[in-house]
């Protein structure tokens, strides 16, 4: 028995051995894995990080983008808003004008037609006391024509009295000179005759 010992002893050491670089190489496999897994999470995580620097990328990109348009939306409100002011104030201005402008012409207007009533007033006045003469006048001419006629007929009267008295007397006078009338004729229309006979006239053809 003390004989097979060693070799057995020899056996176990070469079985020790050959565990040992088994686990040895096991360990080496086992360190290239977590080596290989360490670069592959690396390169993953170099992927991520650069993904996300390109997304950060991006996203600052579209930032300054939104905040460009933003600035140039906010510039143009305030254009607007400043356009809007000044074309309130130029509204608001321009109807203090015409409101002032109408309170001008109003007043105008309520002065020419306080003026055109106390024109009327007047003219009515006037008119009524026209009216009022005219109908005065033609009463005072009514009466004067009645009265002008009274004294026409009067002295129509009085003229024909007069007249018919004349012609009375004129008969009277006109029979009494009548005979001596009629003996002066005869020699007066001889004496006419022989007068127009010498300037080559008949006293037949004058009648």
């Amino acid at each position: 028995n003390s004989k097979k010992m060693p070799p057995k002893t020899k056996n176990k050491g070469m079985k020790t051995g050959a565990q040992k670089k088994k686990k040895d190489a096991g360990a080496d496999v086992e360190a290239e894995s977590k080596h290989r897994l360490a670069l592959l999470e690396k390169e993953l995580l170099q992927d991520h990080l650069a993904l996300r620097r390109d997304e950060a990328r991006r996203a600052k990109a579209s930032e300054d983008q939104l905040k460009q348009r933003l600035q140039g939306l906010e510039a143009e409100l305030e254009r607007t808003r400043s356009e809007g002011k000044a074309i309130y104030a130029e509204m608001s201005r321009q109807c203090q004008a015409l409101q002032k402008e109408m309170n001008t012409r109003n007043r105008q207007l309520e002065e020419e037609a306080r003026g055109l009533r106390e024109q009327l007033e007047t003219c009515q006045r006037e008119a009524k006391a026209a009216q009022e003469e005219a109908e005065q006048a033609l009463g005072e001419r009514d009466r004067t024509v009645t009265q002008l006629r009274a004294y026409v007929a009067d002295m129509e009267a009085k003229y024909e009295e007069i007249l018919q008295d004349s012609l009375d007397r004129l008969s009277a006078k006109m029979r009494a000179v009548k005979p001596q009338w009629d003996g002066a004729v005869p020699p007066l229309q001889a004496r006419h005759k022989e007068q127009l006979c010498q300037f080559g006239l008949n006293l037949l053809d004058l009648k």
